[in-house]
């Protein structure tokens, strides 16, 4: 079933037959940051993560377009974490991605705030999300929204070589 999500724009629920489409809007998003990197390993987290209980959501073009073009413009999938600090589940967001002929027409914006409603009606408190630092847009897109920092994900690479 889909519904509008914004003027000329459908939203509808993933399958698990989409499983290969996902991992290729996977792919998509983290090669737009980093163009240069194999990101074939990321089939492992979709193998492992993608369930009923992670929901998927597409948006595809209303209308004639949407007809000839048949192919979503952007994908939404969230799964679960628990809250460090109060213990309660809430909606984590593993992926947001519009490809870029699409960008700066609210739909990032409408699917926040479609993810915000779906997790209020489920009881969430709260929803959280990953975003690298070098990813400016989607930095600017969040906080307008509202949301803070809560934590600093560190990493320090290793040299695996002796």
């Amino acid at each position: 079933m889909s519904e509008q999500l914004l003027p000329g724009y459908i939203i509808r629920r993933g399958s698990a037959l989409e499983r290969s489409l996902l991992l290729k809007f996977m792919q998509r998003t983290y090669q737009d940051l980093f163009p240069n990197e194999d990101f074939s390993h990321l089939e492992q987290t979709v193998k492992q993560y993608f369930s009923s209980d992670t929901p998927l959501w597409w948006v595809e073009e209303e209308g004639e377009q949407a007809r000839n073009n048949q192919y979503p413009i952007a994908c939404l999938w969230v799964g679960n974490a628990i809250d460090q600090v109060h213990g309660n589940r809430h909606a984590h967001i593993f992926i947001l991605y519009v490809v870029p002929e699409h960008r700066r027409q609210g739909i990032g914006t409408a699917l926040m705030r479609y993810v915000e409603n779906w997790a209020i009606q489920r009881g969430d408190r709260q929803i959280g999300l990953q975003v690298f630092q070098s990813n400016k847009p989607a930095l600017n897109l969040y906080n307008q929204l509202g949301y803070q920092t809560q934590s600093i994900w560190m990493v320090k690479f290793l040299n695996a070589e002796k």
